[in-house]
């Protein structure tokens, strides 16, 4: 009479290389959602910068005055790759492109300035503004301020991965009346 309990060598390793099977696709795919939830992340990161610079951009419009595309008191109905006010404390402010980040450029009584207002993750290729409405009254314009952006460009997913490109556009009225 033998005794049947137990498992013999080759259970065993027939189990024990089932389960390393296993293992090895879950870890496989583990590692796959981990990769593309960092992507996802350095994409929200890159939208959530942008978004902030035309939301301080936006407010910065809405509440200046003396808008132009270039020449003072002209509207730009075919686009305008710069965009100049005074922001409401009376100083110049002017937004472009610069290389591919969102510049502000500020001309005040202390001096000028310049920053960028988008990081390296984002990559503008395209600015355009236009504005009507930007003569005022006293030139015979009875039509409130209205600036409308449009932002292409691409978001860097991370290193070696592919971008994310995207088209953005926003406006801005202007708060105070110019009528």
């Amino acid at each position: 009479m033998t005794n049947t309990k137990g498992y013999t060598l080759i259970e065993l390793m027939v189990a024990v290389g089932l389960f390393s099977i296993i293992m090895l696709l879950a870890s496989g795919a583990y590692l796959m959602m981990i990769n593309l939830n960092q992507q996802a992340q350095n994409i929200s990161n890159g939208i959530d910068n942008l978004s902030f610079a035309l939301e301080t951009m936006t407010r910065n419009i809405r509440t200046g005055s003396a808008y132009s595309c270039g020449v003072f008191g002209n509207d730009c109905p075919s686009g305008g790759t710069t965009f100049t006010f005074k922001n409401q404390d009376g100083v110049n402010i002017t937004y472009s492109l610069s290389g591919t980040s969102l510049q502000q450029v500020t001309n005040g009584p202390t001096g000028s300035s310049q920053s960028l207002l988008t990081d390296s993750s984002v990559n503008i290729t395209s600015l355009i503004f236009y504005a009507y409405g930007t003569k005022g009254a006293s030139q015979g314009d009875y039509v409130q301020a209205t600036v409308t952006m449009i932002v292409s460009g691409t978001v860097s997913a991370g290193s070696g991965k592919p971008s994310q490109s995207f088209t953005v556009e926003t406006g801005a009225t202007m708060r105070g009346s110019d009528l």
